[in-house]
């Protein structure tokens, strides 16, 4: 690019606005224009070393209209220079933090320094970047404000160590905002959770256990303990646990893994946790009740059944359960999971009616769960499509 190839696209009076031009907003708007340019054409050595110039001159402008313009134009582009994004960088917040969320030139080392140095909005800003090193994520976490560790709580972009955990939770393990971000997490370790569980209370307890794997101990003392008989949901911690059949043992081992707990899963469709459960109480292996539940017939069906020892009453629910089980199927979206276990309860509900008080109060309330979840869901999709 060079003054000749700019001004089939730009005037002699639009190079002197961008030079010399009478108001910011001029000066702004031809900005606007070069940086476009700039951005989308395809640079020689000599059109980039030209370009670098341009930007250099915007990057001094005495104007922050003209300075934002170039960071806000340029956020994204690998061909800004990495001084000039340093020097951004430090600007005014307006102009800095565009830059120092998106531009890609900036390497960890900068980060870091950067964190280091800014103000909390900037800081959030380093937080909220697409993807964060691990040892970026460790200096937010020991030395970032609490606006940028809020930030970086919610950003799955985020790589979190055991560090950067502990850092977050020894500052700011009481702040609500933190909290919600670490539960809303797609996945946090075990022992982090484990730990969650003394800080969090109300409805974010109700999250963390629900939403995370707690050691399977952990689960069945909670279960069992007047303040949380009511919140601790041992069918979800069921759908967590990376070691079902340990879990499903323990269960049995505390007394825990009764008729009703497996019912409840079975119409919340959490069915690996329902043929380890007969499994473990029937004494016959996972993968043999696997066919006698789903591929011998009604039979196969009865006869584990009554080898585990469940109320023979039950068998009519159980067996509806299953077939409402195989007649139902995810339907490949986002959070299809919650509309699969609601489509289950829904049709259990309607397909049979004799269910105790307990389990059906129960299910009704996993019903409102589920479906405020898949709603949930929905309302963002429909939020980001508009």
């Amino acid at each position: 690019m060079s003054v000749q190839s700019i001004r089939p696209q730009l005037t002699e009076q639009d190079i002197e606005r961008l030079m010399r031009g009478e108001t910011p907003e001029q000066r702004a708007s031809v900005a606007h224009r070069v940086c476009r340019r700039i951005a989308l054409d395809v640079l020689s050595d000599r059109e980039k070393a030209f370009a670098e110039e341009i930007m250099a001159i915007l990057a001094d402008d005495a104007a922050d209209l003209v300075r934002r313009t170039l960071a806000v134009t340029l956020r994204n582009s690998p061909i800004l220079p990495r001084e000039i994004a340093l020097k951004l960088a430090r600007d005014i917040e307006a102009v800095a933090i565009p830059v120092l969320q998106d531009s890609p030139v900036f390497t960890d080392e900068d980060l870091i320094e950067l964190v280091l140095a800014v103000t909390a909005a900037k800081q959030a800003a380093i937080a909220n970047r697409d993807s964060l090193s691990i040892t970026l994520t460790e200096v937010i976490s020991e030395h970032g404000a609490v606006e940028a560790v809020r930030v970086m709580s919610r950003n799955e972009g985020a790589e979190y160590s055991d560090k950067a955990y502990d850092d977050t939770l020894r500052r700011f393990g009481q702040d609500e905002v933190v909290q919600a971000g670490l539960i809303k997490r797609d996945f946090i370790p075990t022992h982090i959770a484990e730990k969650m569980v003394s800080l969090v209370s109300g409805q974010m307890f109700d999250m963390l256990v629900n939403k995370h794997e707690l050691p399977a101990q952990m689960a069945i003392d909670l279960a069992g303990s007047a303040r949380e008989r009511a919140t601790i949901d041992l069918v979800e911690q069921a759908g967590r646990t990376q070691d079902l059949a340990r879990f499903v043992s323990q269960l049995n081992l505390n007394g825990r893994l009764g008729h009703s707990l497996i019912m409840r899963a079975l119409c919340c469709g959490q069915m690996p946790f329902v043929e380890h459960a007969l499994a473990e109480l029937s004494g016959v292996g996972h993968q043999r009740v696997w066919l006698m539940i789903h591929d011998a017939g009604p039979l196969g069906l009865q006869a584990v059944f009554d080898r585990a020892g469940l109320p023979r009453k039950m068998l009519p629910a159980f067996r509806a359960a299953v077939n409402v089980f195989h007649e139902t199927s995810h339907d490949g979206g986002p959070n299809d999971r919650a509309r699969f276990r609601a489509r289950m309860i829904e049709r259990v509900l309607t397909q049979f009616q004799a269910i105790p008080k307990d389990d059906l109060e129960y299910l009704l309330d996993k019903l409102d769960y589920y479906s405020a979840m898949a709603d949930s869901d929905k309302e963002e999709s429909e939020f980001d499509a508009a």
